[in-house]
């Protein structure tokens, strides 16, 4: 089975956190492989960093950004290959 490159992109996950006492929106910038991956990513740092249930997250939008407009500047330098 011949070995296929997988291509890394960027994107932009937008949304709600919906929790009784605490209400926000979100913007998000990750590398995945897929949009699902995206996602999955989110929710699994919000969950561990903010404690926030799955039940919680509503996601709104995924949308693939070009490595020129990323905001966060790490992700930025790393999408160019400048790291």
């Amino acid at each position: 089975m011949p070995s296929e490159q997988v291509r890394v992109r960027n994107f932009r996950v937008e949304g709600v956190i919906n929790k009784p006492n605490w209400k926000t929106k979100f913007k998000k910038e990750v590398r995945a492989v897929r949009p699902e991956d995206a996602v999955e990513k989110v929710l699994m740092e919000f969950g561990s960093k903010h404690r926030v249930k799955r039940c919680h997250i509503r996601i709104l939008r995924v949308v693939e950004v070009a490595p020129e407009e990323l905001e966060d500047p790490i992700l930025r330098k790393i999408a160019l290959g400048e790291v």
